[in-house]
């Protein structure tokens, strides 16, 4: 028997998935426990055996491998808990980073920010300006040497930053992309003068044009490379005492995931690990279901995160912002606000409620964890509206206490603003789903789509409670809860059906048409270079698929649009259709008519993706069709709608739901790790996966009609 086994760490839980070959399921959800998240780690894979009715060993012992979502990169880069860096750049450039290419003051702000520019700051220099040194090195646009590396030079450098206490050097110098030798010899000094140093060169992270995202994607790999490595591999070793005699891999913003030897030098690469296991298994989820276009909501404890599937593949960006720098790493596009169950409920200078972004996380979590929460959260006023049994939270595992809750909701938000405890609650429910549900349409629209040609997935232990009001006037075709075998832990289904995939990326400039030999030729050594990558995985494969892509842009623009390269030889009709297919998408973009063919087309950077598909792939169960009416499971006085108050619903035992039976709101459906809402005027039925299906009632009148 072999298992494989998906590991997602949130700030507030800790969720765990486990399939064997034999398709036999089985999760578990953990409190999650910083600053030591492996301690979470450990404790989810102890509850799954226990879920599995084995011993830790016995789990352990049968694992062909364990794929880990991890917030160590994200959180280090956040909380400004990074390695100690040093940083050699090209003679002339060491100011590159400060520059920011002038966009440091705006860049990843939102437009209202953006129009206050008096109210604007550069962040703070990645780097100490004292750590940061030039060197005499230089090669042309070609990558013709015009300067020789000064060696000695080099080597005072290091010596001098040794001395300054730094934990690992980043190298990164003009043009290395076209010729890297410079930056290799110079890592070669790094590691004559100090063999265990972490050493970081850009050549190898980011061999992308633009100097300044190129560096500070080094160096944010540089600072968070050490740290990483210092949690996997203590982490492993207690996994190798445990009995784990498969492999650890650690999933990649990118949505595939690679060894846990291998990660800490591509540390950066990790930065969206967290974030991605979701949309990862929606992709699953939408092939089995046939759905072509969904839209990923994850609402967990700390969090809310949308991202897109297009044609069954996840929407990707070939860069991201972080502290207002920006970072070139291919990763899944995913959007996130503060604003998961724990998302505190507070109230500003001005006499306004606001929700978030703040979480009371863990530790000490919502009032109604009784374990010393102060606050007020969603958590609070979802169980104060009846939405949540304090008796069935984590399937009975975690009593919630009413009266804690209505205590600190009383004297923290109702009697300051001169509200009732459940009017108070309600507002909060309120501001949750209306500001979640702007998120999702500003990421469809923003992204050249249309919501009513997408199906919306809802997943994560909150949002099954509030997907029915938040997609309410998306006009979504259907909004999806997978509440069967995965459930609130979702994300971590995602990670154990995810693949190994590495990404490989060459800058070469060229205007439109190119030789479709040089295109060719490009695409290929890349495809080379990842299959040695995948070869030093380690791992036995099903199958490899490679997919093409070239960043392209009309001549004189600054943003580039990624667009499919076909895969094989290329010839001259395939080029063309490779300028076809960026001028369809431009204006998909921004906007029929707004390209400008007659500024020609120009070529960047060329990306190759490789998937190595590794052969355990959970398959989720076909549930048994029930025949006749859900029986109800009790009565209660539950807020599911502004506009209604508190009423009457039914309340379900999802345990008891077959495939087809169908409820209507207003009704409760409690599941052992999520709760979910239905308001007056949807439906929902139960798919062949255990899944429910949510529709509108009036959406689907008109439809009939």
């Amino acid at each position: 028997m072999s298992f494989v086994i998906g590991i997602d760490t949130g700030g507030t839980f800790t969720d765990a998935f486990v399939a064997d070959d034999q398709q036999r399921l089985a999760a578990a959800k953990s409190p999650s426990t910083p600053p030591n998240f492996a301690t979470g780690f450990l404790n989810a894979i102890d509850e799954l055996a226990i879920e599995l009715g084995l011993s830790t060993h016995e789990l352990l012992s049968e694992t062909d491998y364990i794929v880990h979502g991890t917030t160590s990169t994200l959180n280090a880069i956040v909380t400004g808990e990074v390695a100690n860096v040093g940083f050699l750049a090209t003679e002339g450039h060491a100011d590159s980073i400060r520059i920011m290419n002038l966009e440091g003051r705006y860049a990843g702000l939102g437009s209202d920010q953006i129009q206050s520019m008096a109210r604007t700051a550069k962040p703070a220099g990645l780097v100490p300006r004292d750590r940061v040194i030039e060197i005499s090195e230089r090669f042309d646009y070609k990558g013709a040497e015009i300067v020789p590396l000064d060696e000695q030079q080099v080597r005072d450098a290091v010596r001098s930053l040794l001395a300054d206490g730094v934990e690992a050097i980043a190298v990164s110098y003009l043009w290395s992309f076209q010729n890297d030798a410079h930056e290799v010899r110079t890592r070669e000094i790094i590691q004559e003068e100090a063999p265990e140093l972490y050493v970081a060169i850009s050549s190898e992270i980011s061999p992308r044009i633009r100097e300044y995202s190129r560096s500070v994607t080094t160096i944010m790999n540089t600072q968070v490379g050490p740290k990483l490595g210092a949690y996997l591999r203590p982490l492993e070793e207690e996994l190798r005492e445990r009995g784990l005699n498969g492999k650890l891999l650690v999933m990649q913003g990118s949505g595939g995931c690679i060894t846990s030897e291998i990660a800490p030098k591509y540390a950066v690469s990790t930065i969206g690990s967290v974030l991605t296991g979701g949309v990862i298994g929606c992709t699953r989820l939408a092939d089995a279901r046939g759905d072509s276009n969904v839209i990923s909501t994850d609402m967990g404890g700390t969090t809310f995160l949308v991202g897109l599937v297009i044609d069954g593949k996840p929407v990707a960006a070939t860069s991201t912002t972080l502290n207002q720098f920006t970072v070139s790493t291919p990763m899944v596009d995913v959007h996130t606000i503060g604003a998961g169950g724990g998302a505190i409920a507070w109230i500003d200078a001005g006499g306004n409620l606001k929700v978030g972004p703040r979480s009371a996380g863990a530790h000490p979590g919502p009032a109604c964890y009784v374990d010393g929460g102060e606050e007020p959260t969603v958590t609070d006023a979802d169980l104060i509206l009846g939405i949540i049994n304090p008796d069935n939270f984590l399937g009975g595992k975690k009593q919630l206490s009413v009266e804690r809750a209505r205590a600190i909701m009383k004297r923290t938000i109702a009697d300051p603003l001169g509200m009732t405890v459940d009017e108070a609650a309600a507002a909060i429910y309120a501001i949750q789903n209306a500001q979640t549900a702007d998120l999702v349409r500003k990421v469809v629209v923003d992204s050249g789509n249309d919501p009513r040609d997408f199906v919306l997935y809802a997943f994560g232990g909150a949002g099954p409670m509030h997907c029915a009001s938040y997609s309410a006037e998306l006009g979504v075709k259907e909004v999806v809860v997978p509440i069967g075998s995965t459930s609130a832990v979702f994300s971590a289904y995602g990670l154990a059906a995810s693949d190994i995939v590495l990404t490989a990326e060459r800058s070469q400039p060229a205007a439109m048409p190119v030789d479709p030999a040089e295109m060719t030729a490009i695409c290929r050594e890349l495809e080379l270079e990842l299959e040695t990558g995948l070869a030093e995985q380690g791992l036995e494969f099903d199958s490899i698929e490679f997919e093409r892509e070239v960043d392209m842009k009309y001549t004189m623009q600054m943003g580039e649009v990624s667009t499919s390269i076909p895969g094989g030889v290329l010839d001259e009709r395939a080029v063309v259709g490779v300028g076809d297919a960026f001028e369809a998408r431009y204006e998909q973009l921004y906007g029929e008519g707004s390209g400008f063919p007659d500024a020609g087309l120009q070529v960047l950077t060329y990306r190759v993706r490789a998937i190595g598909k590794l052969k355990i792939r959970p398959q989720l169960p076909e549930y048994a069709v029930h025949a006749g009416a859900p029986e109800v499971s009790g009565r209660r006085e539950v807020f599911l709608d502004p506009r209604r108050g508190k009423e009457d619903a039914a309340i379900y035992d999802y345990r008891a739901l077959g495939a087809g039976q169908a409820i209507a709101g207003p009704a409760v459906i409690e599941a052992p790790t999520t709760t979910v809402a239905l308001p007056l005027g949807t439906i929902a039925k139960v798919d062949r996966f255990g899944n429910l299906a949510i529709r509108f009632a009036e959406a689907e009148t008109k439809e009939k009609n």
